[in-house]
């Protein structure tokens, strides 16, 4: 499934906008990263695309369908969320918020089916979680907070996959077992768009990078064409070293203090 941003506007209380006549396609099985300074309108499009915010100008597609004609139900068949922070106001155990990703398909009551349970299961062991199942998500760390609800997100059984910053509480390892689970998703068909902080990170797990700055895209291409050192400069505002590992050949971005422009 494809999502498409066409001509999208959005300002917070009417305001400058946030993100300003965006036009860009996802297609399916695609990844595409979202980077740019602070409050360049990245989560703010993804919040777009989720539905929770509505736009001021513009509509976003999934597969030719515009996402506020679609019912709450019918939406999260097709697309879930994972948010950089989200807590949760009651004390769950793992197991259930990872069930709650069924609710488009039980209903609020959650009368678990067969399919169901596989679901939850498979998206757990997915996830690395199964350890976890019993335990409050109250006495977990930020890190395992964040696969439990990337394994709730896929326990939804999504098309559509939006991350927002998705990696900012997990150490090494399980940063790269989290992109690398959704890499493997994408293998089946699962598309993505994420907004990822992380330039060295961004440039070794998506197919391609959408830069912003000040609601705006700046530069949209494959990694190693946007990815460049005036590029980082004219939107960050920093120098940078960029190259590529000798063993992996994987591009790499640094910060170069210092570096002459």
């Amino acid at each position: 499934m494809r999502i498409d941003f066409r001509d999208l506007s959005f300002s917070y209380e009417q305001g400058h906008p946030v993100v300003n006549a965006v036009s860009m396609g996802v297609p399916s099985g695609q990844a595409v990263g979202l980077i740019g300074p602070n409050g360049s309108g990245k989560s703010t499009l993804l919040r777009l695309a989720s539905g929770n915010l509505t736009p001021d100008r513009g509509s976003i597609e999934l597969d030719g369908d515009a996402v506020a004609a679609l019912r709450p139900r019918e939406l999260a068949r097709r697309l879930a969320m994972v948010e950089q922070q989200r807590t949760l106001g009651f004390d769950f155990t793992v197991r259930e918020v990872v069930a709650m990703g069924r609710i488009p398909y039980t209903g609020r009551w959650m009368r678990e089916t067969s399919q169901d349970r596989e679901a939850i299961e498979r998206a757990m062991r997915w996830a690395e979680v199964e350890d976890l199942s019993a335990r409050s998500v109250r006495a977990l760390s930020g890190g395992e907070g964040q696969r439990v609800f990337l394994a709730m997100a896929l326990a939804q059984e999504p098309s559509i996959l939006l991350l927002d910053e998705p990696t900012t509480f997990l150490d090494l390892r399980h940063q790269l077992g989290f992109l690398s689970i959704v890499r493997e998703r994408m293998a089946n068909g699962l598309t993505v768009l994420l907004a990822i902080h992380d330039l060295t990170l961004a440039a070794q797990t998506v197919d391609r990078i959408v830069m912003l700055r000040d609601g705006v895209i700046r530069m949209d291409g494959s990694p190693h064409g946007v990815l460049t050192r005036k590029n980082i400069r004219d939107v960050f505002g920093v120098n940078a070293a960029i190259g590529r590992h000798a063993e992996t050949g994987m591009l790499y971005v640094l910060p170069a203090v210092g570096a002459s422009s």
